[in-house]
């Protein structure tokens, strides 16, 4: 959900004084699910672990351990950095220096969340070095700092919270109607939020989210090629209109996931989670920039496993109720001997964002 935490640090009540050295570790996502495109997301148990040390203001030293050790930068360029420093001003804490010695697991560029992972790690890290507990409210607060320097949630839900999620920016200006003279006064002053009936409190405007429960019977099968796929490009592939009867399919499949994941369909589990994870507004335009995953999800599909593309790509997931490894392995084996492609069987991620303090 969007928080409620006053945003400047002073007026909450922020503690300037803290731990020295936090260690902060993020699980790897997946996003969109196949239909629930920028709006659904799962955590994985893949995990990127970074050590920060607060340092005297403009000093940066990084380490960088595992994927991206080659190309990230050094410097206070580093999406890491950013976020903290973003952080510590949208919380009003002191802008100090870093040390980061960042064990990295989650590939670059390959649709898992790296990104999020990095500005969810930042974030994260500007709360703990200055002594706050990840509590509920904690967290809130770290998902709308980090959904908002992201530009959308639905990584940074799942890399917060664990589980599945569904989010969405709540537009409390054009989504409540202002126009009728005896209504009472839901639509906040500057459509800052609104105040629905039978409520406790305010409901913001911007980014919230739903966490759903994943069955512990859920399997995960990520398929990591050798070749990357930017964002920006994938999104670049999509088109402005979609027909109609495309847009019913997915808002009809979407609805399935959290009940398909959930653990809520019984013996029709698996039938029902290859239906919930169709999607025909996004994948078969980008296709063409990732032909091999397509051809991997398609074959996948073709055998009657619910398959997705993670994320834009070029990345492939798969789930599944209940361990079917041996199978999977035997139907996507002329990929993985292809020496071009990886396979990695992860549990679903249910705890998001942790922390912990070194010094």
């Amino acid at each position: 959900m969007a928080s409620d935490m006053p945003i400047n640090g002073e007026s909450a009540g922020f503690e300037t004084q803290g731990p020295r050295i936090v260690r902060v570790t993020v699980p790897a996502t997946s996003a969109n699910l196949g239909p629930g495109f920028d709006t659904a997301g799962l955590a994985l148990g893949m995990r990127d672990s970074i050590e920060f040390e607060r340092l005297p203001q403009g000093e940066v030293r990084i380490s960088i351990h595992g994927e991206g050790e080659d190309t990230l930068p050094r410097d206070d360029s580093h999406l890491v950095v950013r976020a903290y420093h973003q952080a510590c001003e949208a919380f009003g804490f002191p802008v100090t220096g870093l040390r980061l010695d960042a064990t990295n697991r989650i590939p670059q560029a390959r649709g898992m969340g790296s990104s999020a992972e990095a500005i969810t790690a930042g974030v994260t890290a500007a709360m703990a070095l200055n002594g706050r507990d990840l509590d509920r409210a904690t967290r809130d607060a770290i998902f709308d700092v980090a959904a908002r320097i992201e530009g959308h949630p639905d990584n940074v839900a799942p890399a917060v919270y664990g589980n599945m999620t569904v989010s969405w920016n709540f537009d409390a200006a054009h989504e409540v109607p202002s126009r009728e003279a005896d209504a009472p006064g839901v639509l906040l002053a500057n459509g800052s939020g609104a105040r629905f009936p039978g409520a406790s409190r305010p409901f913001s405007a911007g980014y919230h989210t739903q966490v759903y429960e994943v069955s512990p019977r859920i399997n995960a099968w990520i398929f990591i090629p050798d070749y990357e796929l930017s964002t920006e490009r994938a999104r670049q592939a999509l088109p402005a209109q979609v027909p109609y009867q495309d847009a019913l399919l997915n808002v009809s499949r979407v609805a399935l996931l959290p009940a398909a994941l959930g653990g809520l369909c019984g013996e029709d589990t698996n039938s029902i989670l290859f239906s919930a994870t169709a999607d025909r507004l996004h994948q078969d335009y980008r296709a063409p920039l990732m032909e091999p995953s397509a051809s991997l999800m398609r074959r996948l599909r073709a055998f009657g496993y619910a398959s997705m593309i993670s994320g834009a790509g070029p990345c492939v997931i798969c789930v599944h109720d209940g361990d079917d490894t041996s199978n999977i392995a035997r139907v996507v084996s002329q990929a993985l001997e292809s020496g071009h492609w990886r396979m990695e069987h992860l549990p679903i991620d249910t705890q998001g964002v942790l922390a912990e303090t070194i010094a």
